[in-house]
């Protein structure tokens, strides 16, 4: 086979991708719409999860503390602004560098966190909902790490415990939104469409583009992960993150 044959057949295995993709986003988005499941449905099995659980506790007992520990004062109001203008940015450097991490071996040393392993089987099986949610191990240092953020990095305990209050929240919006589009609910706001679409062209086109989850694209917009859908080919590991892409 010369050059020219083989770059055509190339492109013809490229492009039988592309139509694959396509296909199977098309049959999960009409799989989907033809379930009709309820939000009361999909909490009852949210709440199945360990991980909100936990992330629920902490908002609680963070906001409880606040309030009876009193003292407010304008930093106060400024925390909740910061990080949700910051929360974009952070959820893609995670999603990019701790969930997406490749694994490394240095010496006898192989570096592969559990929440890199836990998300390379969630991308292998995106429906499956206990690959959906952080691992309840991870609280385990996840949870002392954010008391020492809170009670060393801001100065005063009130407001350390405004900003684990604010995670909090945003911890449990993060497993809430995300949990939700991998279900098969049907959302009638165009933001959460967007966010719901968005994240399964992650999942079924190409991992290496929108990795936002909890906005319709604010983080991927500015850092250049993007792209027009239809410019983008298929990723042939999009369920196979990091293995070796076929000829």
């Amino acid at each position: 086979m010369n050059l020219t044959e083989s770059l055509r057949a190339r492109r013809a295995r490229n492009s039988a991708r592309d139509s694959l993709a396509r296909r199977r986003l098309a049959a999960d988005e009409a799989h989907t719409a033809r379930r009709g499941l309820t939000l009361t449905a999909v909490l009852r099995d949210f709440v199945r999860a360990p991980s909100p659980w936990i992330i629920l506790s902490l908002l609680v007992c963070s906001a409880t503390a606040r309030i009876i520990a009193g003292d407010w004062q304008l930093t106060d109001a400024l925390i909740p602004v910061v990080a949700v203008a910051a929360f974009p940015f952070v959820e893609w450097i995670i999603h990019v560098g701790v969930l997406h991490w490749r694994p490394r071996t240095i010496g006898r040393w192989r570096l592969d966190s559990l929440l890199a392993r836990k998300h390379r089987a969630h991308h292998a099986d995106p429906r499956l909902p206990e690959l959906v949610f952080i691992p309840w191990q991870t609280f385990l240092w996840l949870l002392p790490a954010l008391l020492v953020i809170g009670f060393v990095a801001f100065g005063r305990p009130e407001l350390g415990l405004t900003f684990l209050t604010t995670v909090g929240a945003l911890g449990l919006l993060y497993e809430w939104t995300h949990f939700l589009v991998h279900t098969d609910y049907q959302p009638r706001g165009a933001v959460l469409r967007t966010v719901r679409r968005n994240h399964r062209l992650h999942h079924f086109m190409n991992e290496h583009y929108w990795f936002a989850v909890t906005t319709a694209g604010t983080a991927d917009r500015l850092l250049g992960t993007y792209p027009d859908p239809a410019r983008i080919p298929n990723s042939p590991t999009a369920k196979a993150l990091h293995q070796p892409r076929p000829a």
